[in-house]
Formats: C-alpha cells, structure tokens, sequence
C-alpha cells in the first residue's frame, strides 16, 4: 500500500470563531458523501467524501475544554457543514480551540463571525442571525442525521442565511401608465 494515496485521508478545511459560551465551527468540503460527525464531551470526529475530486476527508479534534455534545448542532449543506459547539462552561474565551498547542495547517479563523471577548456582552445582528440559523440545525442526540433534511433553507448556502435582509425597491417596480 506504500505510495497508494487515493484512500489516504486528509483533513478537511476548517474555519472557527468563538463566544462565552459556543464555538463556530464550519467544515469546508463541499458535497459531502455519506458524512459520519460525532461529537463527544472532549472532541470532534468527522469523516466523509466530497470536494471537486471526492477526496476521504477524515479528523478528530480534541477541545480545548469541554463541550456539551446534547446541546450542540449542526447542519451538512452543499457547500459546507455548520457546527455550533456549545461549551460546557461559560467563561472566559479559550486561547485556542485545540487542546494541543501547534498550528494546524486545517484551521483558520473565521473573522466573519469572531467577535472580541470584551464585545461579546453586547449582541448584535450578526449573532440573531447566527442564533435563528442554529434553531434550524439538527442535534447531534438525534440520531446522527444532524441536518440532512436542509431543504427549504434557499439562499446562498455557503454561509448563514441571510434572514435580517430587507428587500431592495426595483426600479422597475415605479408605476407604469396605462396603454391606449
């Protein structure tokens, strides 16, 4: 099997941010096959086929504390899948999510949905949004399907919805006269 790297699994891109009391996680693959997402007190382990070249994408993290598994959720969608990781303790922010102290090549910050610790007191729209998408997710104690049943959630499904968006007037929306 040495030099077979067509069933060499690799770890798939992840994004994160964080609150007092939940982690964002969003794993980058689109397309995902046959996705397997476990969540446990102390780690995550995700698994599955995806991506333009329907490459095996495999990783387990290990937090940097504890999490609550019933109460997190997550959603697989087109593009990527959305984890939102509630933390067993509220508190301070971790220094990092990992428990080990190395930079992964992996794992990038998601400046989109970070927010300093010192603001988190305060909620903005970024976070009602965040808060009405995790209403939508599935729970990690239902069985494993998480979020397989995401139809109807229409937009662009890279990302949140975008529910606070008010409609822009048209201007071909102006009365017209009447023909004669």
């Amino acid at each position: 099997m040495a030099g077979d790297n067509a069933t060499q699994a690799i770890p798939p891109p992840i994004m994160w941010a964080q609150r007092n009391d939940k982690v964002y996680l969003t794993i980058n693959v689109e397309d995902v096959q046959n996705p397997v997402i476990k969540l446990e007190e102390t780690k995550l382990f995700f698994q599955g086929k995806g991506g333009t070249e329907n490459k095996h994408y495999e990783l387990t993290i290990e937090f940097f504390k504890e999490i609550n598994p019933s109460e997190s959720k997550y959603a697989v969608w087109p593009r990527n899948i959305p984890v939102v990781v509630v933390k067993k303790e509220d508190g301070p922010y971790w220094p990092r999510l990992l428990k080990e102290n190395k930079k992964q090549h992996w794992l990038k910050t998601d400046f989109e949905k970070w927010r300093d610790e010192d603001d988190s007191d305060a909620e903005g729209p970024d976070d009602s949004q965040l808060e009405d998408m995790m209403s939508k997710l599935g729970n990690f104690n239902a069985g494993g399907a998480g979020g397989m049943g995401m139809g109807g959630m229409g937009g662009d499904l890279a990302g949140p919805p975008d529910f606070g968006a008010e409609e822009e007037e048209d201007s071909d929306d102006e009365e017209l006269p009447d023909l004669e």
